[in-house]
């Protein structure tokens, strides 16, 4: 074990020097495209702001005005007469927005309930077989000036709902 932890401290810091080197020996002003490099990320990173904060507004109105807590409360007999536990609604309607809300009520999930209760495993399953579809395409498309989305998400949204059914289907046969 104690080669792989020696290879993964060097293997970034002389991969940084070999690059350094190979560029220095094709005579390529190292420095100077480093400083670029870094204007462009800044640029990038401004650019970027409106969708972020768009995006962490729409998740703070949806949390706080109680329309999650509605509408779980409304297909929560649906749901538990299919055998879904209501629990990880929110779970799932989340987790396609933002990763770090998702892996908070993740958390929450596990801590409540416990890691190898059923609501656990199913929250630690959905977390690992869904993504970030509107935070990617977000990020992504508008770091690119891509406007036209629209098969990206209907693509990316299905994935994730097949993603949030695969998990109920593995876990229930599993541990259920």
């Amino acid at each position: 074990m104690s080669i792989i932890t020696t290879i993964s401290t060097w293997l970034i810091p002389c991969f940084i020097l070999i690059v350094l080197f190979v560029a220095t020996w094709k005579r390529v002003p190292t420095y100077e495209t480093f400083v670029e490099g870094g204007k462009d990320g800044v640029k990038m990173a401004f650019s970027l702001l409106p969708f972020l904060v768009g995006m962490i507004v729409a998740i703070s109105i949806l949390r706080s005005s109680g329309a999650l807590d509605a509408f779980i409360q409304l297909i929560s007999p649906f749901l538990i007469f299919i055998g879904i536990p209501p629990e990880i609604i929110p779970l799932a309607m989340v987790r396609p927005i933002s990763g770090t809300a998702a892996l908070g009520m993740t958390t929450e999930l596990i801590g409540t309930h416990g890691p190898d209760s059923f609501i656990g495993r199913l929250a630690s399953t959905m977390q690992g077989s869904t993504d970030t579809t509107l935070y990617i395409i977000t990020i992504y498309f508008g770091a690119v000036g891509i406007r036209k989305m629209r098969y990206a998400l209907k693509v990316g949204l299905l994935a994730d709902l097949v993603g949030i059914i695969a998990s109920v289907i593995i876990v229930t046969l599993i541990f259920g």
